[in-house]
């Protein structure tokens, strides 16, 4: 892997030569202008105001993405770190992944100049990230090697003072030696590594990953990372002794606040009656969702999980029903306390609870009702998933509509992702699809 020394006079030469960038024809003045403007926003809350600027207007945005692209190894008007920052932000959202790779690189190499440890986090972790959320797994991984092979300590003797956070939130000032702005950003990209190489079913290669991890420092944090991995590669099993070994690790952590261990607790709880339904270990996946009721009674996630498994596996569907209910029921009141100002249209249920009701009504055999409670789930964007569209499917068979069924499952296969349940729910819709195409 090529290392990225302090010194790099070519970065941006080197950044259009490997995407490909010709410099056309200098653009309009005026969007010249409106990049080189980017570069005077300063802080946090007015760079994020600009980036959602750029994104309500995607059409001048291109147009400014161009521009930028052009500047890039312009020596006279060199694209400033904030500029580059959101340009990249805002490729990556309009999906113009090249161009957020060129603008990222460009921080990246600003960020190593400028020796800052939140500079790197931001143009090698938005890299990372952006990669990663648009499935470039194995380009993820290799940008984290880079971050974990940069050499950032220059070796000059200096007093150099480290933030460390106190029992209370607030930062402590330790006297470090090894001056290097990556050492502390290291571990969470191993952990990142970790993922994108397990994202790329490289298991075995990710789990002795995390094993090293566990024998370098062997704590709660690097096990429930295993887990992950575990769980990824279909090992519920081993996933399910691991998270339970986590749980029991978190409890005995005498360096936790209560809050937070109660915090963490909650988290891997939940994940873990997940684990217990991938097992089909209905009883122990409904003990731990109980189990959360019990701390969070008013959260409507845990209501509609145990709810939607009981249905799910046909068991105590009328008191499942209700605990659907009950989800859809807090999850309104939170809504409307959050914001009393609601329109009816922007007032809407929550999709995935939407599809536990129609799925608890279809297997009472409450069809008519079960169609219209999928069919308003779908109009959620945030609930375009396989599982839905393929129980809208089964509504529309029960109620012999078969074209309409053929159209959701069809639908339901355009949408679906690449997890373990995903795949497995492609292929019996699959099967669906070609018996009624006999």
């Amino acid at each position: 892997m090529r290392r990225i020394s302090l010194g790099v006079p070519c970065m941006a030469a080197a950044v259009l030569l490997v995407f490909g960038v010709t410099l056309a024809a200098r653009g309009d003045e005026a969007e010249r202008k409106r990049v080189l403007a980017l570069g005077q926003t300063t802080g946090d809350d007015s760079l994020n105001g600009e980036l959602q600027t750029l994104l309500a207007n995607p059409g001048q945005t291109k147009k400014l993405l161009a521009e930028g692209l052009t500047l890039l190894n312009d020596k006279e008007q060199a694209l400033k770190y904030n500029t580059a920052h959101l340009l990249a932000q805002a490729a990556a959202e309009l999906k113009d992944l090249k161009a957020s790779e060129a603008f990222y690189r460009l921080c990246m190499g600003q960020a190593v100049k400028l020796q800052s440890t939140r500079k790197i986090l931001q143009s090698y972790g938005g890299l990372i990230d952006t990669l990663y959320e648009n499935k470039k797994y194995a380009e993820s991984a290799k940008v984290c090697k880079e971050l974990l092979e940069l050499k950032t300590g220059d070796g000059k003797p200096r007093v150099y003072y480290l933030a460390v956070p106190n029992r209370f939130g607030e930062p402590d000032f330790i006297e470090d030696e090894d001056f290097d702005p990556a050492k502390r950003l290291r571990p969470g990209v191993h952990r990142l590594l970790i993922q994108a190489i397990a994202k790329q079913g490289k298991f075995d290669q990710a789990i002795k990953l995390a094993d090293n991890l566990i024998r370098a420092q062997d704590t709660w944090q690097e096990r429930q990372l295993k887990a992950w991995v575990q769980r990824e590669a279909g090992r519920f099993g081993e996933a399910a002794r691991t998270y339970e070994d986590v749980l029991e690790r978190i409890e005995k952590d005498a360096t936790l606040e209560p809050e937070e261990k109660e915090q963490y607790q909650e988290r891997y709880r939940y994940i873990l009656s997940n684990v217990y339904v991938d097992l089909k270990q209905i009883d122990r996946a409904a003990e731990k969702l109980k189990a959360l009721i019990a701390k969070k009674a008013e959260e409507p996630a845990y209501y509609n999980d145990l709810g939607y498994i009981w249905a799910d596996h046909d068991m105590n569907l009328g008191e499942a029903e209700k605990l659907i209910r009950k989800a859809l029921d807090l999850d309104r009141a939170k809504r409307r306390k959050a914001n009393p100002k609601l329109t009816p249209d922007e007032d809407k249920d929550n999709g995935a609870y939407l599809d536990s009701l129609g799925w608890v009504l279809f297997k009472q055999k409450k069809y008519k009702e079960a169609k219209e409670a999928l069919l308003e789930a779908v109009k959620d964007k945030t609930a375009q998933h396989i599982e839905i569209y393929d129980h809208l499917g089964d509504v529309h068979m029960a109620l012999g509509e078969r074209d309409a069924a053929i159209a959701a499952w069809r639908r339901g296969l355009e949408v679906a992702g690449e997890g373990q349940r995903e795949k497995q729910r492609r292929t019996e819709v699959e099967k669906k699809l070609q018996q009624q195409m006999k």
